[in-house]
């Protein structure tokens, strides 16, 4: 099920440098969109959700460095509390003067004066039926964009599952784009209804009905050369015990008409790639697969890197036995034709919510014995980075398909090994062993020991026990958990100058088990499909271990940022990102015991600048919020500065009239840190 097909060349960098001049003498550039991080004297862009097309959430912008981080302040705040924001989980975009986000669960689309933080213009689709339902509404992320004939536009994917396309000046819809929908209060142009192109019975205000699924955006589109690539996401997993559901397919539009170009099926029919992987014809009724992470893309070789979630639904897949492709995969389509150039399935049948929840990102890598290799990175919530050559899909350093432990819970039937990457080595803790339990003190070990006797604990892969466990245990030790690792709200990045890529993880582990899909679905309101699962995930039984102390039960540390130069796929350093923190510090149970710096367990952000990383923790008290930054080779600590709240998602950093911002998503608001010259009364360089 690995098969690849090698189709182009290039490097990221060296196309985009060639592009762009030739673009340039043609007076192009407007039109081609390829000024992603466009570096002139005074301006910086952060041009897609992840600052590029390669995903690296990297800047070009200089102005702050180790010597003046330490003067940095808030410029200005935005409220978007005004649109119900809550969830900060939307990185804004950088471009041509302006900077737009969205915010809240209407998923607003806004434009803001990046000098003053004042709102310029705001648009939100009329209500539906299918947007009142859906989840992750305010987890927007962001939006794409895009020039026609030299003007800005502005397109977003909405809760509801609409695509919108905005006038980047005015907010006004996009005339001659899509068509009118039939629903009170719709514009004339500038929306289309995606549900009509996914081949589901659907009503246009209500949405798909729930017996049969449910589907719905939770990253913005990207506008690849001539096409709008967008992907989307169901019902969470672990909310499910129902077996029937829609597939996420990825859709494409034009970008000028709006005009539907075509659709990649990511569950595979009959005579399609990877069919076979569907046991007991489930490829019929069941679904999920989606790629509810942000997209990357190649645009000189017209390539869309696509990373997928597991197929309905989490903790059993008794019903849909197979390895389930295009499930918890990485996908490289054509943006013109969407044909798979090549895939690679990151975890067969999955049973343990292991989606790749970071953007694929892109490096041009000098690899010794093989030269300069146009390469692609899925950092995974198991705690690996997965590298292959873009172009062809093939492992950089090699992959081993390596026996994993099987289950016992009635009518699941795992795959019996898992695909683990040869390098780079994995950046967090796999698996839960007596080895990993703390032994700060001979008490503290015994209770570690006492408590977890009662659940199953086992290695990387771990399967999730049911409720009439023959040994009587709990839960099952899911370790890293759907939780830990790298997550959605703490992205990975990388610098395209270095080839180095730094991964941000906490340690956490879930502790799963399966009751019958009846009784779990009794707690579910709104549920999904028609047919109850022989078993589900049960939200309440699968109760953690709490050892009397209110320590962790693992040894630190407890949250880390790990260095690797791709390069060679080796490990340049990790640290504990912050400091212990004083519940731990000062706990009793440590009186007299140095456990030296733990880290604070907390998910954190991050941005790379052209001087630094930054990322935003607590302090040790819990309470005050700090922004560090680092050395990008070393990871020494070069400075820190108390700012008004932690990032809750992934930070961006840009420059606009000759001074740099950093921006943090602080729940509603943005947060622009700067230095004091970027005040809006301080001017321009």
């Amino acid at each position: 099920m690995k098969n690849r097909s090698l189709s182009g060349t290039g490097s990221i960098a060296q196309n985009l440098v060639r592009l762009s001049a030739i673009a340039a003498i043609a007076g192009l550039l407007p039109q081609l969109g390829l000024s992603q991080n466009l570096v002139t004297d005074d301006t910086v862009e952060w041009y897609t959700q992840s600052g590029d097309y390669a995903g690296t959430r990297f800047s070009h912008a200089d102005e702050i460095n180790a010597d003046n981080f330490d003067e940095l302040e808030v410029a200005w705040e935005w409220d978007g509390s005004s649109f119900g924001g809550y969830s900060g989980r939307a990185t804004p975009t950088y471009v041509d003067g302006k900077l737009f986000t969205v915010s809240g669960p209407r998923r607003n689309v806004v434009a803001i004066d990046p000098k003053t933080g004042e709102t310029l213009w705001s648009y939100r689709l009329p209500n539906t039926a299918r947007w009142e339902y859906s989840m992750r509404a305010s987890y927007g992320k962001g939006i794409a964009y895009s020039r026609i004939d030299g003007r800005g536009v502005v397109y977003i994917s909405t809760p509801g599952f609409f695509l919108v396309a905005l006038d980047a000046e005015t907010g006004a819809p996009l005339e001659r784009f899509g068509g009118q929908i039939p629903v009170e209060g719709f514009p004339e142009t500038g929306v289309v209804d995606m549900l009509a192109d996914l081949g589901h019975p659907y009503d246009p205000y209500e949405g798909i009905p729930l017996e049969v699924g449910y589907i719905t955006a939770s990253s913005p589109p990207i506008v690849v050369n001539d096409t709008i690539v967008v992907g989307n996401s169901a019902e969470q997993g672990y909310l499910q015990a129902r077996v029937e559901n829609v597939p996420g397919d990825i859709l494409a539009y034009d970008r000028v008409t709006g005009d539907f170009k075509w659709k990649f099926n990511v569950i595979p029919r009959p005579g399609e790639y990877g069919h076979e992987s569907w046991e007991n014809d489930a490829w019929q009724y069941t679904g999920d697969v989606s790629s509810w992470a942000p997209l990357s893309a190649d645009p000189e070789n017209n390539i869309v890197y696509v990373p997928t979630n597991p197929p309905t639904i989490d903790y059993y897949g008794g019903f849909r036995p197979g390895d389930g492709l295009f499930g918890t995969s990485l996908i490289a389509l054509d943006t013109e034709t969407g044909e798979r150039r090549w895939h690679f399935q990151t975890v067969h049948h999955d049973v343990w919510n292991y989606d790749n929840p970071a953007v694929p990102i892109q490096l041009d890598i000098n690899v010794p014995g093989q030269g300069v290799v146009p390469s692609v990175h899925q950092v995974t919530k198991q705690g690996f980075v997965y590298s292959f050559n873009r172009m062809t899909g093939e492992p950089i350093w090699g992959m081993e398909e390596r026996p994993v432990p099987q289950s016992n819970v009635p009518g699941e039937k795992l795959s019996p090994a898992q695909p683990f990457p040869v390098k780079p080595a994995p950046f967090e803790m796999q698996g839960l062993s007596e080895e990993d339990l703390i032994d700060y003190t001979p008490e503290l070990r015994r209770q570690a020991l006492e408590v977890m006797a009662n659940y199953d604990l086992g290695p990387l892969f771990n399967p999730p026990i049911h409720d009439t466990d023959p040994d009587g245990k709990i839960a099952a030790a899911m370790c890293p958990g759907d939780g830990g690792g790298a997550n959605i709200n703490n992205p990975p990045v990388a610098d395209p100058t270095t080839g180095f890529l730094y991964v941000t993880s906490r340690k956490a582990c879930s502790w799963q088990r399966v009751i019958p899909g009846e009784e779990a679905d009794a707690a579910i309101p709104n549920p999904t499909g028609a047919t109850f699962a022989l078993y589900a995930n049960d939200r309440a039984g699968g109760r953690p271990p709490r050892l009397r102390s209110g320590l962790p039960y693992f040894k630190p540390p407890y949250s880390t940022i790990t260095a690797y130069d791709m390069n060679t796929g080796d490990i340049a350093f990790q640290i504990p990102t912050g400091e212990t923190p004083d519940r731990i510090r000062n706990n009793p149970a440590l009186e007299g015991v140095n456990i030296g710096d733990t880290g604070t367990g907390n998910a954190i952000t991050m941005v790379a600048t052209q001087n630094l990383l930054v990322y935003s923790d607590m302090d040790h008290d819990g309470e005050t919020a700090l922004l560090y930054a680092i050395d990008k080779q070393s990871g020494e600590e070069l400075g820190r500065i108390e700012v008004p709240a932690q990032s809750r998602y992934g930070m961006s950093s840009w420059m606009h009239d000759g001074h740099q911002y950093i921006i943090l998503q602080t729940g509603a608001k943005l947060t622009a840190i700067a230095l004091p010259a970027a005040q809006p009364g301080g001017g321009s360089h």
